[in-house]
């Protein structure tokens, strides 16, 4: 059975930072894109980051762009997202997707 595990949420005052990972089981990660996808309350999911197969090609949705970092150990089979200089704004549910798995999500809320 194919699992993608996010871990690393939590509560942080804005200005801090998280690292979220993503780890798969039952599954190889290195083949595929990971991408990072965020939903808050009463909004629509909405694309964070992704990241090639070998990591050499990444894409950052604006919102987030010089402050979030994606990042991956295909040896580890886990990918990361390091968030930098959080908002409140960026309080949400975090998914992690490698088609065609999610994720269960992980809770980000950031404090003001």
């Amino acid at each position: 059975q194919v699992h993608l595990v996010e871990i690393g949420g939590g509560l942080v005052q804005a200005g801090g930072s998280l690292r979220l990972s993503c780890a798969a089981s039952g599954r190889t990660l290195s083949a595929y894109t990971v991408d990072w996808f965020r939903q808050a309350p009463g909004k629509e999911r909405e694309f964070v980051a992704s990241i090639s197969r070998g990591g050499g090609s990444t894409n950052y949705a604006d919102s987030v762009k010089g402050r979030f970092t994606i990042s991956r150990d295909n040896a580890k089979n886990t990918a990361y997202l390091q968030m930098n200089s959080l908002k409140p704004e960026d309080t949400a549910v975090y998914y992690c997707h490698s088609e065609p798995d999610w994720g269960q999500g992980t809770q980000v809320t950031v404090s003001s």
